[in-house]
């Protein structure tokens, strides 16, 4: 195997900067042509319903299915999916479950009102989404875990109907998968993908409901229809390729750190893994780390394209300048693998989510230690958060004025609308002063 070509720099070179700079250029070119595919698919389902599912459905996924309803997989068989997978592998279901569910219970959001001195009630009334779409990747792909962080906050928020869609190329459906939908409280369970999939849960067909919001994961041909259907639906995000940066003091094991990075490469070829070292040796020995662990990954090739391609190993000259970099970075996963995480975490501005100290590896987070592994990429960590309870919650304001509360409110209001030029604004407020 040849030797890694990984970028290693230090912010004292020359041209570390425009290099950096480089390296954080997440711009990608929209691909007419999937563009197209993709628009023309999503107004076939439009206009077509049932029918243009299935025919895309039969060709994308090599199927042989008549009716949209053979698409529908029971409860029944959701229930023989739980009981069928190893002992083991329940259990680590369901554990996951539980601290999820655990950690998700506590963003509820609950109604709240006051009433002012002239009596005016005002106040906000939360309310659940009536009906959520959540799309799981089929096929290579198959991931219980996004069943899990994805439908059990919304089973918090109180979200009446969970629709899942997921694909089944070759009538291949995966058995985790399945478990995990009985575990999150899934509904309904439809076997459609890719682009197809997304635009039924949009407007509806004949057999699958139209939901008001679809949340997770996809392939560009799923993002790129989840983009063209928002507006007519809410989505979570426009996810990119997973990424992740590493503090280090220099006083981690470096096998740890490498095998970190590496998880992170493993994903896919455009997934981003950098390390942020205080010490140059470190940087060094974590690089030779890499190159020894790599012939035995079973993703290596994955994970060596990744690296070469996207990797890179920083040295900084202090713990100001490494912050510097992390912040604008806005990194999805972040590890702070240093001596006082918590004290470095209070001075970063932007992250998806913090690993703190040497214990805490991002693969925990994927999994099983509660908060949501749906994360802002791509720098959106700057003006987004992680998915939550609060994302299959509206808020609705409520307001109640007294006679004494409209006449005082409306004087104020009937100056403003004027100001604005809109009369009937103002003489609506004014009705309320003759009372």
């Amino acid at each position: 195997m040849s030797a890694l070509r990984l970028r290693r720099w230090s912010t004292g070179d020359a041209d570390f900067q425009a290099d950096f700079a480089h390296l954080l250029d997440r711009r990608q070119s929209a691909d007419p042509a999937v563009e197209k595919t993709v628009r023309d698919i999503v107004e076939d389902v439009r206009r077509r319903g049932d029918a243009a599912l299935l025919e895309h459905t039969r060709r994308l996924d090599r199927r042989e299915v008549r009716t949209a309803s053979e698409c529908e997989v029971s409860r029944e068989r959701l229930a023989v999916a739980l009981t069928a997978i190893p002992a083991e592998a329940r259990t680590a279901l369901e554990q996951a479950a539980a601290r999820i569910r655990a950690y998700h219970e506590r963003q509820k959001l609950e109604s709240w009102q006051y009433t002012d001195a002239e009596g005016t009630l005002l106040g906000q009334q939360v309310t659940a989404l009536d009906r959520v779409g959540l799309y799981v990747p089929g096929g290579k792909a198959a991931y219980p875990s996004s069943v899990l962080m994805n439908a059990i906050p919304a089973r918090i928020a109180g979200v009446a109907e969970i629709v899942m869609v997921v694909p089944a190329p070759d009538d291949q459906l995966n058995e985790l998968v399945l478990a995990a939908a009985a575990i999150a409280g899934v509904d309904r369970v439809f076997t459609v993908g890719g682009a197809q999939a997304i635009a039924a849960l949009a407007f509806g067909t004949e057999t699958i409901p139209k939901v008001d919001k679809i949340v997770g994961p996809g392939n560009i041909y799923v993002a790129t229809a989840k983009r063209l259907v928002f507006g007519t639906v809410d989505i979570d995000m426009i996810a990119g390729p997973s990424e992740i940066v590493v503090l280090c003091d220099g006083r981690t094991d470096p096998e740890w750190v490498a095998m970190d990075l590496c998880a992170q490469a493993e994903h896919d070829t455009d997934a981003q893994a950098i390390l942020i070292s205080l010490d140059a040796a470190f940087a060094g020995a974590v690089a030779s780390a890499i190159e020894r662990l790599l012939p035995g990954l079973e993703r290596r090739e994955i994970v060596r394209a990744s690296l070469e391609s996207r990797g890179a190993l920083i040295t900084v000259a202090g713990l100001d300048e490494a912050l510097e970099l992390i912040n604008r970075i806005a990194p999805e996963h972040l590890e702070l693998s240093v001596e006082e995480p918590l004290a470095v975490a209070r001075r970063v501005r932007h992250a998806g989510a913090i690993f703190l100290g040497r214990y805490t590896p991002e693969a925990l987070g994927d999994y099983c230690a509660g908060p949501n592994h749906v994360l802002p990429t791509s720098g959106t960590a700057r003006f987004s958060s992680p998915l939550g309870v609060y994302d299959f919650q509206k808020r609705t304001s409520l307001i109640q004025c007294t006679a004494e509360g409209a006449a005082r409110l409306g004087r104020t209001a009937s100056v403003l609308a004027r100001g604005e030029g809109l009369t009937a604004h103002a003489r609506s407020a004014e009705y309320r002063l003759k009372n």
